[in-house]
C-alpha cells in the first residue's frame, strides 16, 4: 500500500504470521521474527485471532504496537472465555482483563470481533447487556 493509504480505509488480512506466504509475500531473506513489520509496509490492519484462544500479556500487545507504524491499526478477534464458554454472561472480569491487556495497542486499537458460537440462540436481552459492558 506504501504512499497510497487513503484515510479510513483499512485493508488487512485475518492473521500474518504464515510460513506458506514467504516467497509470496514475504521475501525470502525476511526472518519471521520481521514478517510483522514486512506486513504493516503493505498493507494497514491486520486481525490478531490469537486473542480468540488466549491473552496474550499488555507487554506483547505493547511490542506489536512498537513494530507497526503510525496509523497501522490491529483488529483482535474477542476471547472464545466470553462468547463461547460463558456465552456473554457473567464476563466482567474477562473483558475488563481483555481490555486492560489490549491497552497496550494504545491508539492502535481498531475494532474488535466478537464472533459468536455456532448454535447460540437469539436472545436480545442478552445481547444488549453485554453491549452495555463494552460500552461501560
Amino acid at each position: 500500500m506504501g504512499s497510497e493509504r487513503v484515510p479510513g480505509i483499512y485493508i488487512g488480512t485475518s492473521g500474518y504470521n504464515y510460513p506458506h506466504w514467504r516467497g509470496r509475500l514475504y521475501p525470502a531473506g525476511v526472518p519471521s521474527r520481521r514478517w510483522l513489520e514486512h506486513y504493516a509496509t503493505c498493507f494497514n490492519t491486520v486481525e490478531l485471532n490469537v486473542t480468540f484462544y488466549r491473552l496474550p500479556e499488555a507487554k506483547t500487545f505493547a511490542a506489536w504496537r512498537a513494530r507497526t507504524p503510525a496509523g497501522f491499526v490491529f483488529a483482535l478477534k474477542g476471547s472464545r472465555l466470553v462468547t463461547h464458554l460463558k456465552r456473554l454472561e457473567n464476563v466482567d472480569e474477562a473483558l475488563a482483563n481483555f481490555f486492560a491487556a489490549a491497552g497496550g495497542l494504545k491508539e492502535k486499537l481498531g475494532v474488535v470481533l466478537w464472533q459468536l458460537r455456532p448454535g447460540l440462540q437469539a436472545d436480545a436481552p442478552r445481547l444488549a447487556a453485554f453491549c452495555q459492558r463494552l460500552r461501560a
